[in-house]
């Protein structure tokens, strides 16, 4: 990524709140890595009583998604998800501040020749992945074998904004931050026989999507993954990583490119991606983020699923 700058304006009283708290969960990470989840799942079981909004919305993606489980099946992975959602707090400060040879024992790696023949081809590649609790983390383990760009979107807070960079950079030195809506910059690197961190599994709105199921839901899906690959002249590699068991750490799994992608349909092209994503999130439906609104674009004429969002109020002067 481009160089992270530390500026003394990051100093103004402003910040100092946000400082103090990653101070002390600085503090907290050096803590052993067994420790730090048990202390995910207790903050992860008071975000599912103190944040009853994303509670909901993780209750009615679940509901969407796996109609035919039985309401207990849905409410054991909805408590799982919250203690995973816990978890992936301390596991970005990991990812941030841990020594980098503690971090690398956690990781078993599997699929990186995939990565390393398209490299080795001079041809891009769109590595796609999914809003999993592991996201942070992941990208990181990963970032320690394999130089990855990333699309970046600036944090409004720029000492949060400084400190999240940084921790990112020092994983992935020679890699590139690309805005996430400059596309030139993105069909530069692919073509330059880069790979580009990608995930196409969130609802961006009606602009540059089509409606195909997910879960035989209609979801509003983008189609840039095709368009990346198609204009890249890019391979589309997936990736996931998963949450061991136990304490033991974290499997990543680069697996083959997909065969015959983009083809000259672009909605079938989404439907494959969604049928991709489909089966990522079976095989871990407690790691993956069902807090966001994924399906609050609807076709015409159908409500949306979700609980109109609470206005706040202003404070008055």
């Amino acid at each position: 990524m481009s160089s992270s700058v530390f500026s003394r304006s990051l100093l103004h009283p402003r910040y100092w709140l946000l400082w103090l708290g990653l101070g002390l969960l600085w503090l907290v990470v050096r803590l052993p890595y067994r420790v730090l989840l048990g202390l995910g799942r207790l903050l992860g079981w008071g975000m599912y009583w103190g944040m009853p909004e994303r509670r909901r919305i993780a209750q009615v993606n679940l509901a969407l998604c796996f109609p035919d489980w039985t309401e207990a099946r849905r409410a054991e992975v909805l408590k799982a998800n919250f203690a995973s959602n816990g978890m992936a707090l301390f596991e970005m400060a990991m990812a941030w501040w841990w020594p980098k040879e503690r971090l690398a024992r956690l990781a078993q790696i599997e699929g990186l020749e995939h990565l390393q023949q398209a490299r080795a081809a001079g041809q891009g590649a769109v590595l796609m992945s999914l809003h999993f609790t592991t996201l942070e983390l992941g990208a990181a383990l990963l970032g320690q074998q394999a130089t990855i760009d990333g699309m970046y979107r600036e944090h409004r807070n720029p000492a949060f904004d400084y400190v999240q960079r940084h921790g990112r950079e020092r994983h992935n030195a020679d890699a590139v931050a690309i805005e996430r809506e400059d596309v030139r910059a993105m069909f530069k690197s692919l073509r330059a026989g880069r790979a580009i961190w990608y995930a196409p599994d969130q609802d961006y709105g009606r602009k540059a999507s089509v409606f195909v199921p997910l879960f035989g839901v209609q979801a509003a899906t983008v189609t840039a993954t095709s368009t990346f690959a198609r204009l890249g002249k890019a391979k589309v590699i997936p990736f996931t990583q998963t949450r061991l068991p136990g304490g033991e750490g974290y499997k990543l799994i680069v697996h083959p490119p997909l065969e015959n992608f983009p083809s000259q349909d672009e909605i079938a092209d989404a439907l494959r991606i969604n049928q991709w994503v489909e089966q990522a999130i079976l095989a871990q439906p407690e790691q993956y983020m069902w807090v966001h609104r994924r399906f609050k674009t609807r076709p015409e004429g159908e409500e949306r699923p979700y609980d109109k969002k609470r206005k706040r109020r202003r404070a008055r002067g």
